[in-house]
């Protein structure tokens, strides 16, 4: 028993090393193993070393995507806004939110919840009004189709081609509806369950001449950033309705067509490192920097906090709201338990597609695999 449980260590931590991105479970109890994981070659991995060892093991493995899902193994988020959870309850911990029009992997289901994993591989329950199910030709299908995407902060679809219509949804900055065409100055756009509605044409771009045209920059990345300045802070939050530290860095450059990991301990792990130390003149605009926890009595550091360098010894972070902080001691917005606090500081740009650093437009949950 405890060479299998071994084994099986070892296998979760080759697959799946962070739960938060992969998914392995196994319980092992009166020589009874079950088995429940994203990876296939996990469970033949685990299948071969039973058959090597001789060992006499009752066994269960669930491959997901589940089967009783009966193909429905994808969904597009169907709010403003979805809500993604630690747990499959409402009262559980809001681990992430994901925006109308993102397509999700489904993995499985539990009483009107969805375990999903999200384009940056982050893996929590949604409940079953956040997303519409859909088969991987209907997935395909809705990537095919001609889009915009809403470039607006804040605002709303409306029932007909007029403000003072009956509302269909709200609409946040980075949603994404299927273009039905042009009428008066609005678009009509339609919504994964097939509901339809008009939104301000100057509010909205077609999605493929957006990620043709973003080009993300010092610049870019400083004038979104700071476009979002006085937002309040939620745990969880990654949506221009409210945000957590990472949160918000993820959505500055979601908005510049770059997908960053979802936590700062894993947005700390990514693009180019710049320094260890406070050295202003090594910093960048839209530079990382992180926060937390120093390493220390052979303790690795803890990552808990990130923030962008906007230049002039400066940057922006979501701290219960987002604000802007200095480094420099003599300026009036110095933070000295962020400089105390200081890790690190990681370059994204110059990053674009490696290093961990993910494209929209090369992202397979954005566009159709041929």
């Amino acid at each position: 028993m405890k060479k299998i449980t071994g084994f099986l260590d070892s296998v979760k931590t080759e697959f799946a090393p962070d739960k938060r991105v992969s998914i392995f479970h196994f319980t092992l109890k009166n020589k009874n193993l079950k088995v429940e994981t994203n990876h296939p070659e996990a469970i033949e991995k685990i299948k071969s070393f039973i058959k090597k060892n001789k060992l006499k093991l009752e066994t269960e493995f669930k491959l997901l995507p589940a089967k009783d899902l009966d193909g429905k193994t994808w969904g597009v988020v169907n709010v403003s806004v979805a809500n993604i959870r630690s747990k499959p309850k409402h009262s559980a911990e809001l681990a992430t939110q994901a925006l109308l029009g993102t397509v999700v992997r489904v993995f499985k289901k539990h009483d009107g919840w969805f375990l999903v994993q999200t384009p940056d591989d982050y893996i929590s329950w949604v409940d079953d009004e956040g997303i519409i199910l859909f088969t991987e030709i209907q997935k395909n299908n809705f990537l095919s189709q001609k889009k915009i995407i809403y470039n607006g902060d804040y605002g709303f679809a409306y029932s007909k081609p007029d403000k003072k219509s009956f509302r269909v949804s709200d609409l946040v900055t980075g949603n994404i509806l299927e273009f039905d065409g042009k009428v008066k100055n609005f678009v009509k756009v339609k919504y994964p369950d097939g509901r339809e509605g008009y939104v301000p044409e100057k509010e909205t771009s077609v999605f493929s001449d957006w990620l043709k045209k973003i080009n993300a920059t010092q610049q870019s990345i400083v004038e979104t950033a700071k476009r979002f300045h006085g937002i309040p802070y939620l745990w969880g939050g990654t949506s221009a309705k409210a945000f957590d530290c990472s949160g918000f860095t993820k959505t500055v450059y979601f908005m510049n067509g770059i997908i960053l990991p979802r936590d700062a301990s894993q947005q700390a792990l990514v693009g180019d490192f710049v320094d260890d130390k406070i050295n202003l003149d090594k910093f960048q605009p839209g530079d990382l920097v992180f926060f937390g926890k120093k390493a220390k009595n052979g303790n690795k550091a803890k990552v808990t906090h990130v923030g962008i360098y906007i230049g002039n010894g400066k940057y922006i972070h979501e701290a219960g709201k987002v604000k802007i902080n200095s480094f420099v001691k003599s300026d009036p917005d110095f933070n000295q338990y962020r400089f105390n606090a200081f890790l690190w500081t990681q370059r994204i740009l110059g990053s674009e597609g490696k290093n961990g650093v993910k494209l929209i437009k090369t992202n397979n949950y954005y566009r159709v695999v041929k």
